[in-house]
């Protein structure tokens, strides 16, 4: 059987692509060149599908939501914070897998962090 490789691309839809793609670059560090070609760090991702009404995600209305790996969880929310970014209060652990927190980008897209264990 035929397989995939990995993950080849994340898109979205925004009001003000520019915009965003700024926000992105400047709160989360994310240098992604003219074609939006981004060399992520190696590492672990999650594939997982979750209930149609879960609030995992915020919205009910986002259907997806993009996680980042992240070295220092603390210094990013703080980053963020400082950037006036809009940073959820809570800070989730799951013994053996990480840490976890939340930013809502400046289109309504709820991001997670991921500090690994």
């Amino acid at each position: 059987m035929e397989r995939v490789l990995g993950v080849g691309g994340y898109f979205m839809r925004s009001a003000d692509p520019e915009a965003l793609r700024a926000w992105y670059r400047d709160c989360l560090g994310l240098d992604a060149d003219e074609h939006g070609v981004w060399e992520p760090q190696a590492g672990p991702m999650v594939f997982a599908t979750f209930e149609a009404g879960t609030d995992y995600f915020g919205s009910r209305s986002q259907q997806v939501m993009l996680n980042f790996r992240v070295r220092d969880l603390d210094a990013m929310l703080s980053q963020l914070r400082a950037k006036g970014a809009d940073v959820a209060a809570e800070v989730q652990e799951m013994e053996g897998v990480g840490r976890f927190g939340w930013v809502t980008d400046p289109d309504g897209n709820r991001v997670e962090l991921w500090q690994l264990s």
